[in-house]
């Protein structure tokens, strides 16, 4: 029986937080965290496929779908407050623990919650999900110069929120005989998004504060090391936003970590959907009983 999927809005600090949600309430949770440039919509495939076993939760991260999206200078559009915003929602729905799904900008803020809270996080699954240095790509060069000055870099900034970028993050290091799979409603929903006024404005802070993700790796890393979370890796090997290499890396810390490089790019669901589902089902049915 195909799963009902769930649309819900609640304020959290004052403002609208929008999330789906899917599967048996008492059943163990399961998180999707989404990353840049889309929103939840990006798990529409995967919600229902998990939910037959799992309670599932996918939230729009502030600035992002259907959440409020306050203007760059009333709001600060930092990690570290999407963190704290993500939290106060899990706490809203009473989820004391649950298996973390962290996807590009979805990492640093589902790790900043289980490094803080390891007691609260039962599982993560990563995809392109970045921890490590050795995930960077010499896509990030025009965004670590802009991260050295913003006034002489922010014209390549802006280039990557405009519809070739956009939809370039869907289709590059996809197989040929896979791009018929990616729809194109991915790339013009998120590109609508992007259009609204005053997104691109918000977006670029995020890219600034993107740089201090970096400081807090190492306590990600002595995370994995002191708590061993069971963790699993679908990676697309022909990711160009973070490399396999950043997939490789979680074994470095975490030696038990299960690590998968699927012949798919950056948006690996969209090409590689079911083999995902059953590998995230597998892996969570033996770790979380």
């Amino acid at each position: 029986m195909t799963a009902v999927v769930r649309h819900h809005t609640v304020q959290i600090q004052g403002l609208d937080v929008f999330y789906r949600e899917a599967g048996d309430p008492s059943a163990p949770a399961v998180v999707l965290l989404h990353g840049f440039p889309t929103s939840s919509a990006m798990f529409r495939n995967l919600i229902p496929e998990l939910a037959g076993r799992y309670r599932v939760i996918a939230p729009d991260h502030v600035g992002f779908g259907r959440s409020a999206m306050p203007p760059r200078d009333a709001f600060p559009y930092t990690f570290e407050k999407l963190t704290e915003i993500t939290l106060a929602l899990l706490d809203e729905l009473g989820l004391d623990r649950f298996a973390l799904y962290i996807q590009d900008y979805g990492a640093p803020i589902g790790l900043r919650i289980a490094s803080r809270h390891p007691d609260r996080v039962s599982a993560i699954v990563t995809q392109s999900g970045n921890a490590y240095m050795e995930g960077f790509t010499p896509f990030w060069e025009p965004l670590f110069a802009y991260f050295k000055d913003p006034v002489a870099h922010e014209a390549a900034a802006r280039a990557s929120l405009e519809p070739p970028a956009t939809e370039w993050q869907y289709t590059h290091g996809v197989p040929a005989d896979r791009l018929d799979r990616i729809s194109p409603d991915t790339w013009t929903l998120d590109q609508a998004y992007l259009d609204r006024p005053g997104n691109k404005e918000i977006q670029l802070a995020l890219f600034y504060d993107y740089q201090f993700n970096l400081d807090v790796y190492p306590a990600f890393h002595e995370y994995f090391r002191k708590h061993r979370p069971p963790l699993l890796g679908t990676w697309g090997a022909g990711d160009e936003i973070f490399g396999p290499g950043g997939a490789r890396a979680y074994a470095r810390d975490l030696p038990d970590a299960e690590i998968h490089l699927l012949d798919a790019g950056h948006f690996a669901l969209e090409t590689h959907g079911p083999e995902i589902a059953a590998l995230i089902l597998d892996f969570l049915d033996r770790n979380l009983g």
